[in-house]
């Protein structure tokens, strides 16, 4: 007897990995049109570089709204926009690799809104520490600290299944060491900015965060501070 359903043996992507992932490359294919003539006519060309200008991040626009108290929106939106735009299509679909590896895992065990909480509070805390720390006066730009918040989840994710094992714990942590290593190793043959700043940064939130996302986190935190 044949059964009425079958199970795809490959689990799907969840939606809001997959939206994230439209909304990179979709931005970054009309960058490409633009930029061949294929749209926008002449304005076309300048399309990247009006994106960059109003949605990066920017150190100077975040020393400047310390400065005078003056917060307007078009400036704060820039700490959620900034990982939609890239410098190259190679930039774009690097972070769409991560992003629907990575947010496939963390949505299958974190769930959907965790997805969105670790990738956009690991780029707000990624452009922050950057606009802090960096001293640069280069906009960031890209997804890699949203991303990397999302390998952050994942290394808590192999962190918390080592420990259930009795294993070393240590052993979660070998790919942000090696994505690192391999950056810095980038950096110093051809040459880099101090985005590592904000990738690292966006990793420790997406690690940190996950804390809270384990089920019941939230209440045993809450029972500890009553019983203080």
């Amino acid at each position: 007897m044949q059964s009425s359903h079958t199970e795809s043996p490959i689990n799907p992507l969840p939606p809001v990995v997959v939206a994230l992932a439209l909304l990179i490359i979709g931005i970054e294919l009309v960058f490409q049109a633009g930029a061949r003539g294929f749209a926008g006519g002449p304005d076309g060309v300048g399309w990247r570089l009006e994106a960059i200008r109003t949605y990066a991040f920017s150190g100077p626009v975040l020393d400047w709204m310390i400065q005078t108290g003056r917060w307007p929106a078009e400036h704060l939106m820039r700490f959620v926009s900034y990982p939609f735009i890239h410098v190259s299509f190679t930039h774009a679909l690097m972070v769409d690799v991560f992003l629907l590896a990575l947010g496939k895992m963390v949505g299958e065990v974190f769930g959907t809104i965790a997805v969105l909480l670790v990738f956009f509070l690991s780029a707000v805390v990624g452009a922050l520490a950057y606009g802090f720390l960096s001293g640069s006066s280069v906009p960031l730009i890209g997804g890699y600290p949203a991303v990397y918040g999302l390998i952050g989840s994942y290394t808590f994710m192999l962190w918390l299944s080592l420990a259930g094992t009795g294993a070393n714990q240590m052993r979660a942590f070998s790919l942000i060491s090696l994505l690192m290593g391999l950056q810095l190793a980038f950096g110093l043959l051809f040459g880099g900015g101090k985005d590592w700043i904000a990738d690292l940064s966006g990793f420790a939130t997406g690690f940190g965060v996950s804390f809270l996302l384990v089920p019941g986190a939230l209440g045993r935190i809450l029972e500890r501070l009553r019983n203080r």
